[in-house]
């Protein structure tokens, strides 16, 4: 009865915290691609593969539900994974529904026309992936119309998280949210558009300042995910317990993982 989540590193553990929170008695399968981290860097083709084969590794570990815990692949592969058409039972899920849901205020089940919402001014902070790949500009107009989205590429962030160099990462985070608001002086919101970028969550909204509403996607896609599966209670597999799977070293990655959250996680080799 376990659900997959999919990442390229350790930023989806911010969603898997908050969503094992949420629902303790689901287990879950955490798949991280490390030996290929950071995807934010990654070429389009190359991304879309790579999640590819961590989503059918996670089929295979009997998970029928995998959410796609990173905004690179949501980005740049989802689409096109769901478009070719997954097995029959089985669904692949990314994040950028549940956090557009809740900056328009709308249920994605809403399928009337876009139209104008309370927010007009939004900072996207993000990967260069997914800044190139507009993905959420595109979701978001085909429900709202009027929002003037500002993307800031931030390059460097995964990088200096995963390697647990939170000094470099608070630096980077304030240069770019400087460079954002030299194109967009005055966001009314800001959306952190990477599963890693929670960790740094009150330094962008330090930098941003405090009228400025910062969306963060952790809890957003834990209350997203248990309604979806008081719906949809046949999309738990059939894996019974909480594992952590990694295409990197199985003891650095625990490393890393137990200093990103905190308290002890373990990894075995993919």
């Amino acid at each position: 009865m376990a659900v997959g989540i999919f990442d390229s590193g350790l930023g989806g553990l911010t969603v898997w915290d908050a969503v094992a929170k949420r629902l303790p008695e689901v287990p879950f399968v955490y798949y991280a691609d490390s030996a290929h981290a950071p995807y934010g860097v990654r070429t389009v083709e190359d991304i879309h593969d790579l999640t590819k084969a961590g989503v059918n590794r996670l089929w295979d570990e009997g998970c029928d539900l995998v959410i796609l815990a990173c905004n690179t692949a949501s980005a740049a592969a989802l689409r096109r994974m769901q478009e070719a058409g997954v097995p029959q039972g089985k669904r692949v899920l990314g994040v950028f529904v549940p956090m557009i849901e809740a900056l328009t205020e709308r249920h994605w089940g809403d399928q009337s026309p876009p139209r104008e919402v309370a927010v007009k001014h939004v900072a996207l902070f993000a990967t260069p992936a997914t800044v190139s790949s507009r993905a959420f500009q595109r979701e978001l107009a085909f429900r709202a119309i009027g929002v003037d989205v500002e993307a800031q590429a931030c390059g460097g962030v995964v990088d200096a998280i995963e390697e647990g160099d939170l000094i470099l990462a608070e630096a980077l985070v304030r240069s770019h949210v400087d460079a954002l608001k030299r194109k967009m002086p005055a966001p009314q919101a800001a959306v952190l558009g990477c599963t890693h970028y929670p960790l740094m969550a009150e330094v962008f909204q330090d930098a941003l300042g405090p009228e400025v509403k910062v969306f963060s996607q952790a809890e957003i896609v834990a209350e997203s995910l248990a309604d979806y599966l008081s719906r949809h209670p046949q999309m738990l597999g059939d894996a019974k317990e909480t594992r952590f799977l990694t295409t990197g070293n199985p003891t650095k990655v625990s490393t890393g993982a137990t200093r990103f959250l905190r308290r002890k996680i373990d990894f075995v080799k993919a």
